[in-house]
């Protein structure tokens, strides 16, 4: 009678390990055939000195036909410099990074997350009030930002706030380069562009050593078109400088939209300056499909264009939040004028963004 079981319990076993075999995914001739090409790629990339990543084109040659192809996974000069780069500095940087001491927080059930988005800063934006009808400069924007930061902290003292959500990036730095943007379109600067990178630094710590005296923080970082480069580098700055603190997480990747879950709302934040609003909500049912079906409120916070608007489209909430700084020059001659703010939401767990708060200058 055992041995009639033990058999009985292999040939179970074996016909177990054939369904789950035949459950798996099997490869279909022709997919067989890429990944065969794709390891021919990879070898003579490998063989002549050079990652793969970094091959755009090429041939691949056989006796009797010639295959031309393009590398999907090609990735630019640029792309890769700015990866290796970051991570290098990251590294350096985490070694001189101060101790933060661990804040110990209690749980809450009924607790609140605290958008803190300080949008289109705009260090090294030179403005004056005898052209445009305001001034603005590093130390203006610096002054402007702190006290908005503060003045967002104290409007939300009524809400139980158990986390800090920190929007970075969105053109924190007027220029990449002395005088231009990214894209090269010459500015009028204020100050030096390395001497706005450090201003940009030390704006960003002192936020955050504000803001992890409420709540726990996650910074994300959406890169911007004046400041692609050098926005990426500071973010990446930004968290070696915390990587002693157990309160501060941190999102800095290149990638251009950022995702946060916080209860059953599931949030998107990105500059503006790429997809269309009317698709936000598609782009974010395929970037955070994970989070997608769970999430009972969706919204999408953007920026780049200064000025307040909101719209609900069928499947996402769309807002845009002001700048800080005031029309430049060729903003005014245009008539793009809007009022200057910075801006602060709150999402409660159950039912997404219950407040929006707004600090005027």
């Amino acid at each position: 009678m055992k041995k009639r079981d033990k058999r009985t319990n292999k040939q179970a076993h074996e016909r177990n390990a054939d369904s789950e075999t035949s459950r798996r995914y099997r490869l279909q001739p022709d997919e067989v055939g890429m990944l065969e090409q794709f390891r021919r790629i990879k070898e003579e990339a490998e063989a002549a000195g050079l990652d793969v990543d970094s091959v755009r084109s090429g041939w691949i040659k056989s006796e009797d036909a010639s295959l031309y192809f393009k590398n999907p996974n090609y990735k630019t000069p640029e792309q890769i410099g700015i990866e290796v780069m970051g991570k290098e500095l990251l590294e350096e940087f985490k070694d001189y990074a101060p101790k933060y001491p661990t804040i110990k927080r209690n749980k809450s059930k009924d607790g609140h997350l605290l958008i803190v988005d300080p949008a289109d800063i705009h260090i090294g934006k030179l403005c004056t009030a005898y052209e445009t009808g305001a001034d603005y400069n590093e130390n203006i924007a610096v002054k402007r930002v702190l006290e908005g930061v503060k003045g967002l902290l104290d409007k939300s003292n009524g809400f139980n706030i158990d986390k800090i959500l920190f929007v970075a990036g969105n053109d924190i730095l007027h220029t990449d380069t002395p005088n231009k943007t990214t894209k090269g379109t010459q500015v009028e600067q204020d100050g030096t562009w390395y001497g706005n990178f450090l201003t940009a630094k030390k704006l960003y710590v002192d936020i955050i050593e504000m803001l992890i005296q409420v709540a726990d923080v996650e910074m994300v970082f959406n890169p911007s078109n004046h400041d692609y480069q050098s926005g990426f580098f500071l973010a990446q700055t930004i968290e070696a400088h915390f990587n002693n603190s157990k309160n501060v997480t941190f999102d800095v990747s290149i990638a251009h939209r950022k995702y946060s879950v916080y209860g059953n709302s599931l949030i998107m934040t990105t500059h503006g300056d790429g997809a269309k609003q009317i698709d936000l909500g598609s782009l974010m049912s395929v970037e955070a499909k994970e989070h997608w079906a769970g999430a009972e409120h969706r919204y999408a916070y953007t920026h780049h264009v200064h000025h307040k608007s909101s719209k609900d489209y069928i499947n996402i909430s769309v807002e845009t939040l002001r700048s800080p700084s005031p029309a430049d020059s060729w903003h005014a001659t245009k008539g793009f004028i809007s009022k200057e703010a910075v801006e602060a939401f709150i999402h409660s767990k159950e039912n997404g963004q219950v407040a929006r708060l707004t600090h005027f200058y």
